[in-house]
């Protein structure tokens, strides 16, 4: 686990949302943004697997304000956390990368309820690393400017993901 990147990462992240125009922070909040908070890093979170492809399915997926949206699902990706078999949908962002957004048992308690994403970019060999660590709560949550999309049911999953971006303690 490269823990200095994840380190960049987040220390970025909060200056973005702190001080940049474009932050999902309401302008009259940035200046006392102390920055997002965060599970502890963990290893245990982090997958390499090779996805099972498929031609893309439209998939009609809800959004916080009550819009509809379709995105493609183009892959599905299968991981163990804490011992459970989960199946992951993937879909496809219209570039390279793909996006993964799920529902936990932490939602609504420790992180973001409506759930939270990852972006996740293919490694050369055609496998994805899943590294739940920099799963991430849509701007929706910071702000209802934002129309952000609802994990579909088949990503919710039943087990708690303690990693990435979590509700202030």
């Amino acid at each position: 686990m490269d823990t200095q990147a994840l380190t960049h990462h987040r220390k970025d992240k909060d200056e973005f949302f702190g001080q940049s125009p474009h932050s999902p922070v309401p302008p009259e909040g940035r200046s006392s943004f102390a920055g997002l908070s965060y599970f502890e890093p963990n290893s245990d979170l982090i997958f390499t697997v090779e996805p099972t492809p498929f031609p893309p399915e439209p998939v009609e997926i809800q959004t916080t304000t009550g819009d509809v949206r379709t995105y493609h699902k183009v892959a599905t990706a299968s991981v163990a956390v804490e011992g459970v078999a989960i199946e992951l949908a993937l879909y496809s962002t219209g570039h390279d990368s793909l996006f993964l957004p799920f529902r936990d048992a932490t939602s609504g308690n420790e992180s973001y309820g409506a759930g939270r994403y990852l972006d996740i970019d293919p490694n050369p060999d055609g496998t994805v690393t899943i590294d739940f660590n920099y799963a991430y709560a849509p701007f929706c949550a910071y702000s209802d400017r934002y129309s952000c999309a609802l994990p579909p049911v088949e990503n919710w999953l039943t087990v708690p993901i303690k990693a990435g971006e979590r509700v202030s303690a």
